[in-house]
């Protein structure tokens, strides 16, 4: 039988992880005041009516190319948007505007209805910035960007047409194993939600190109669901990646440079 509690647990099989929630929070905190600094950055502009639904909006030197939505992760129930600030660093120094949604954790909100929060957080940011998007999110935020180009988004078909590109990293595209977790005492799945907002018993809607990026060094779960991902979506435009040495923590501090691959993979 597999242990579908240990086959999700990230922190315990990352050394020093206990120690990095007060890091990012560090590093987070420092690049708001740069950014308060020199003017380039619209703190908590609210985008709906929940507590949460705040979205931080950090704008480029010069007009912008267009703007990455941000998703954060922690499965849906930790952490929020002010630990993430600084990945927004490598696709600042490119030209795009970054924005970071907060959103509503379980077990006040199901993951349905955050799911419905971030598309509302999408729509208020394409709104407010014009030219393209590119939707990237980590861990659950990886799983929160390819529901909004499932078949049943909750984008409206005008936002949908900008997304040009989405990047989950290190997401979860299957939530049925979540059902056997102790974590599901907080997320509150059923059978029936955790199919629908699976990613991989979707179509994909639109014509965004889909990257599924993961850690080579990750839990054999997070290989799995990439891979699951990228073959039930298979088709012009949709690819998987497996950065070497990289875990489910590492792996996304590629978005703080500007020289990494996963930024480059994000903008071109």
């Amino acid at each position: 039988m597999i242990d579908w509690d240990d086959a999700f647990d990230n922190s315990g099989h990352v050394p020093g992880s206990a120690d990095l929630p007060q890091q990012w929070a560090r590093e987070g905190a420092l690049f708001r005041e740069d950014m308060a600094r020199s003017g380039r950055v619209d703190l908590d502009l609210a985008y709906g009516a929940g507590a949460r639904n705040r979205i931080d909006l950090f704008r480029p030197q010069g007009p912008a190319r267009g703007v990455v939505v941000f998703v954060h992760g922690g499965y849906w129930h930790k952490l929020d948007k002010s630990f993430w600030s600084h990945l927004a660093a490598g696709p600042l120094g490119h030209g795009w505007a970054v924005a970071v949604p907060g959103y509503t954790l379980a077990p006040e909100a199901r993951i349905s209805g955050i799911t419905r929060e971030i598309g509302q957080a999408v729509t208020f940011v394409a709104e407010r910035v014009g030219g393209p998007l590119r939707l990237a999110g980590h861990s659950a935020g990886g799983h929160l960007v390819a529901r909004m180009i499932c078949d049943d988004s909750p984008l409206r078909a005008d936002v949908l047409d900008r997304v040009e590109k989405v990047v989950p990293i290190s997401g979860v595209h299957d939530l049925r194993p979540l059902l056997e977790t102790r974590m599901n005492e907080i997320l509150r799945l059923t059978p029936e939600e955790a199919a629908s907002e699976s990613p991989v018993l979707h179509r994909r809607r639109g014509a965004a190109a889909v990257t599924f990026w993961v850690g080579a060094a990750e839990r054999p779960e997070f290989l799995r669901q990439n891979r699951l991902a990228a073959e039930c979506w298979q088709g012009r435009g949709v690819k998987d990646i497996y950065e070497p040495g990289r875990n489910h923590f590492t792996v996304v501090a590629g978005l703080t440079r500007t020289d990494s691959p996963l930024v480059a993979e994000l903008l071109n």
